[in-house]
Formats: C-alpha cells, structure tokens, sequence
C-alpha cells in the first residue's frame, strides 16, 4: 500500500494531485488544508471516501476504488486550542477510513489527520493524537491502522514517539524533512503512526505550492497477531 499525505497550504496545492498520484501510483491520499467544497469525487483512479464539513479548510481520504471498497468512515473534532476557539479554522481534525482489500479478503484504517497549530502547547497535541488513535478502533478493534498527516510536532519527538508507543503504535518519521516556510521552524511536520502495519519506508517528496512537503508511506499489513495496540503494548 502506497499512502500520500499532504497539506495544501489553504487548498494552494491542489492542482497538484493529478500528477502526485500518477507520478508516485498512490492507493491512499490524505489530505489536510483543503477546500472541501472543491475537490473531486475522483483523482488518478482514487475515489473520494469522505471529506470533513464543518471546517474551513478540511481534512480528505482518497482511495483506489479498483483495489478497495470503503466499508465505514469517521470524522471527529478533537480538544481545541486557543487558536481553533477564536479564529474557527478547523473543527474536525481527524477523519478515518475502513477500507476493505478487495483480493486480499481482509481490513486496514487508514486516516488524515491534522493537529493544532505551533501557538498550542506540545501537551495539547499529545492529547490529539492520544485520542485520534484510540477513536481509530471504533472503525475496528484490532484492525490494521495508519494515521498521516500534519502533526505540528517539530521538536521533542522522540518523547511524542515513547508515548505513542506506549499506546502500542509506533511513529515513523520521514526521511528528510517536510516544511520549510519559517527558518526557525524548519524540519519533520509531517508524520505516519501505525499498528498493525510493516512500515517499509517513509520518503519526502520534492516541494511544490504548500510550506509542507507530501510524505509517501509505503507500508504493508503485518501478521494478524500484530494488529492489536493491546497486543503490541503488553
């Protein structure tokens, strides 16, 4: 499975896409920062699931519809910011799919996310992703799951990765970094949090219109017995 996720930049990116996902044969694209109202229902062979619709600029999921069939899908809004409560940019910030694998007989979550903003403390988006990942398993407990997106998480990572492991998923970051707007700021953003799957490689793709350079997850579903977090944390 081959999943790209990118922020748009304010839906800056978007004419993009087409050749994002024919150049790279994507299965999966997550997005963050889009205009929901103007994406299409189709791009490169990958189908629309679902796109958030309470937020300004929104969340989208992507799939191959030759390959998979979308069996449930969830949107959810997690603890605001301060910034979420005054400027109203995003209610939803996470937005999960079962995708069924149409040869292979068997389930995978994949799903977009998109934590606050660096104004917030690193505390409140530990809360985010601690809760999009435990929400993820009311789409299938025990079913492999995959989380892309903006993480807004540029320094500390590696006490991100210990608590996110001690949910039993295992966070993987690119293999250079993915933004580069603001010098102070630069480096990884953009993250891919897994259980359940072998995560062969993390790549960063060349920059066009957005701050945020797409990642390309290329990952597989493990052995059975891997999927569960709580398997994975005991």
């Amino acid at each position: 499975m081959k999943v790209i996720s990118y922020n748009l930049r304010k839906h800056r990116a978007a004419g993009e896409l087409l050749r994002l996902v024919q150049d790279h044969a994507a299965d999966v694209l997550c997005l963050q920062e889009a205009d929901t109202s103007d994406l299409p229902d189709e791009i490169a062979g990958l189908r629309l699931a679902d796109s958030t619709q309470r937020n300004r600029l929104g969340l989208a999921v992507y799939y191959r519809e030759n390959t998979y069939r979308a069996v449930d899908v969830r949107a959810l809004a997690l603890k605001k910011s301060l910034h979420d409560r005054v400027l109203k940019p995003a209610e939803e910030r996470l937005l999960g799919v079962r995708l069924h694998d149409i040869d292979d007989g068997r389930d995978v979550i994949v799903a977009s996310f998109h934590a606050a903003p660096l104004t917030a403390l690193n505390s409140l988006r530990r809360h985010q992703i601690r809760t999009a990942l435990d929400e993820l398993q009311a789409l299938g407990e025990g079913t492999p799951a995959l989380m892309v997106g903006d993480y807004n998480y540029p320094v500390f990572k590696e006490h991100l990765g210990q608590k996110v492991r001690e949910q039993g998923y295992e966070l993987n970051l690119s293999d250079s970094r993915t933004y580069t707007r603001y010098r102070f700021f630069r480096g990884h953003y953009d993250f891919a949090t897994s259980v359940g799957f072998e995560i062969d490689r993390v790549r960063t793709l060349p920059q066009g219109l957005s701050d945020h350079l797409p990642i390309l997850v290329t990952a597989r579903p493990a052995e059975p017995a891997a999927a569960s977090p709580r398997a994975a944390a005991s």
